[in-house]
């Protein structure tokens, strides 16, 4: 032991490499032990004694650095200096001879860490102030400060080591190395050797055992062989079932309610997963600002874990409003009051009005006549937990009265269903809705009485919501329908798809591709109201196009007896057909450009009718932001038809899918 305490002092024998710590204890020359048991990652890189000086820096000296490599395999001439805080700190002056040799004796054990990390445990990493080193210097050294200080770092990076020998202890849970990609003549970065060794603890975690701790480590590194040798001990616990939910911090929330709404049941075993899942939930009932969940340090005497939830309430009453304006849309404006907790069971109540198109008298440019102002009120009310914790329940009630370029509507509706959260990423809502509308159309105005039962079932498997990168999106929809005026019965149903492939690490390219398929079954065109049928064109659609504009249309000159404000309209169809692809690249952290291409076409048949495919392109911008990118598209449509412009712009939050 004594010789291999004197081979402390070699340059190489330091602690505290880049993400972790390794106590050198040397034994035979051509074996180490590395004690892996301090890792502080939070602390190892803090600032040294100079980068904590005052703004105002005492006795300010500048340096010049030089980091030679030999041999510069694998690229460690890179890694060198990016791990160097003296090279990337060249530009800042440090305080005084005192504050450049901290800094330089820091720096030193950061570069045995990029070694280390590099799978380089027998190199040698000299750093030289003018031309002395480091390890033989007296704290109080002094350097001539009239010029910048030559300051030499010489990286001798040895060999490359392997894994050796690979033993895991669990106190009897069996733990296979191999499943972790843990073997002989792996890898042996430092940093990857710490992660698998937190997914072996986070798995144990996994199966019930909240109290698993790696009490020993043993790492060798045998210089003799350029091996690695691991062994590790695990106190892996017991199994413990959830106990007791205790709730804090709630006003007018029902603390029994907050515990249900968990998903914690008492006797189930542990899961950080399950804790995880039960934060969810309370951040999607919309009633608090904050909300944690944790287990306790210890069981309780009945052997279950105790779990602890703090929250705080949000306000519980809001309200909010604005106005917008077009020069062809006319003056909008909209309002909503909303209550978040009307019972104490997270029940909320919004209530919302809007008024639209003031003063307008033609949907745009290429658009037909219409009459007077839009309008939509309405009142939703939702109460979460009626079919355990992942469900909602909603109930609405809406009237509107709405002039979109294919038809004029008025409605009144009132719906009653159900959302159900299969999983993380399955969703299914099914509802009962009832609803009297008026259409009237280029055929004049009728009535009808429906009643429908929507299905929608969603797999999200994006990475982002609002921007995703990686993944792909899911929806179908199925609507059977009743409608009692004239008896008829029909079922409209659709499907989406959205997939997203990213080409680099970054995610600076990434390629966006949809498509949609819908068909009504069951009714002839003319016996589905219009306002049911598919259309085509509009922001959400084929860009370029006006909203409603692709399709069948209407004769172009008034026969007798039909509405002449509706010449030359669309009529709707009972097939649709749409597709999209977008190359979402960054020129900048925050900036995106976007350019695409969409497809689309309805048919009067069950199958779209492609002969009349309309193509729109364009090119968008996206300016990223925390809470989603800013989105602003301009389309043109490639075969405009008689309602359409040259172009559209479409503005919004998230990206157009």
């Amino acid at each position: 032991m004594i010789s291999g305490l004197k081979r402390l002092a070699r340059p190489m024998a330091v602690t505290a490499p880049l993400a972790l710590a390794f106590a050198l204890t040397l034994g035979a020359p051509s074996a180490r032990a590395l004690d892996l048991g301090f890792l502080d990652p939070f602390n190892l890189f803090g600032p040294s004694e100079a980068e904590e000086a005052a703004a105002e820096l005492p006795d300010p000296v500048r340096y010049e650095v030089t980091i030679n490599v030999s041999p510069d395999e694998d690229d460690l001439q890179d890694a060198m200096e990016a791990a160097s805080s003296l090279k990337a700190d060249e530009d800042e002056p440090v305080s005084g001879s005192l504050g450049l040799l901290a800094k330089a004796k820091n720096d030193r054990r950061r570069l045995v860490g990029a070694l280390y990390e590099n799978s380089r445990y027998d190199g040698l990493v000299t750093i030289r102030i003018e031309g002395r080193d480091i390890a033989t210097l007296e704290p109080d050294a002094t350097f001539d400060t009239s010029r910048p200080v030559p300051v030499t770092i010489d990286v001798t990076p040895g060999p490359l080591f392997q894994i050796g020998t690979v033993r895991i202890d669990a106190n009897g849970v069996p733990i296979d190395p191999a499943r972790y990609e843990l073997t002989p003549g792996s890898s042996a970065d430092s940093v990857r050797i710490l992660q698998i060794e937190n997914r072996i603890v986070q798995d144990l975690r996994n199966e019930g055992r909240p109290f698993v701790a790696v009490t020993k480590r043993d790492v060798v590194a045998d210089s003799a062989t350029d091996r690695i040798d691991i062994a590790i001990t695990l106190s892996p616990g017991e199994t413990i079932p959830f106990g007791q939910t205790f709730v804090t911090g709630n006003e007018r929330m029902n603390p029994g309610f907050i515990a249900f709404m968990t998903g914690i049941r008492p006797g189930e075993t542990y899961s950080p997963e399950a804790l995880e899942k039960a934060r969810e939930r309370l951040r999607k009932l919309n009633v608090f600002s904050t909300a944690t969940i944790r287990e306790a340090d210890a069981q309780a005497p009945d052997g279950t874990l105790p779990i602890q939830v703090t929250v705080a309430e949000r306000p519980r009453r809001v309200f909010g409003a604005g106005a917008t304006f077009s020069n062809t849309e006319g003056a909008g404006a909209n309002a909503y009051w909303e209550h978040r907790n009307l019972f104490g069971r997270a029940e909320s109540l919004r209530i919302e009005g809007s008024v639209s198109r003031i003063g307008a008298n033609t949907l745009s440019d290429t658009g037909r006549e219409t009459d007077g102002f839009d309008y939509k009120a309405s009142a939703v009310f939702r109460k979460p937990g009626v079919l355990g914790p992942d469900s909602v329940y909603i109930g609405s009630i809406t009237g509107l009265r709405e002039q979109p370029l294919a038809y004029d509507r008025e409605s009144i509706a009132v719906s009653n269903g159900v959302e159900y959260r299969i999983d993380s990423r399955q969703t299914v809502a099914v509802s009962l809705l009832a609803e009297y509308e008026t259409i009237g159309t280029y055929l004049g105005e009728d009535e009808f009485l429906l009643a429908s039962l929507p299905v929608t079932y969603t797999y999200d498997g994006r990475d982002n919501e609002l921007n995703p990168t990686e993944g792909f999106l899911a929806r179908l929809y199925a609507e059977p329908t009743y409608e009692f005026e004239d008896g008829t019965p029909f079922i409209k149903a659709r499907g989406d798809v959205s997939a997203y492939l990213s080409l680099d690490e970054r995610d600076r390219f990434i390629i966006a591709g949809r498509v949609g398929y819908g068909v009504i079954a069951g009714a002839d065109l003319q016996d589905v109201p219009t306002d049911r049928r598919f259309f085509a064109g509009g922001g959400g659609s084929v860009r370029g196009y006006v909203f409603q504009s692709i399709g069948p249309y209407y004769p172009p000159i008034a026969f007798p007896g039909t509405d002449p404000d509706f010449v030359n309209t669309p009529t709707g169809g009972l097939s649709v057909f749409e597709a999209s692809a977008e190359l979402r690249f960054n020129v900048t952290d925050k900036i995106q450009i976007v350019p695409f291409v969409d497809a689309g076409t309805v048919g009067d048949d069950f199958a779209p009718d492609f002969g009349n495919l309309k193509i729109g392109a364009g090119v968008g911008a996206r300016y990223l932001t925390g809470f989603g990118p800013i989105r602003v598209d301009v389309g043109i449509p490639l075969d405009p038809g008689p309602r359409d412009g040259s172009f559209q712009i479409y503005a919004g939050i998230g990206q157009a899918f």
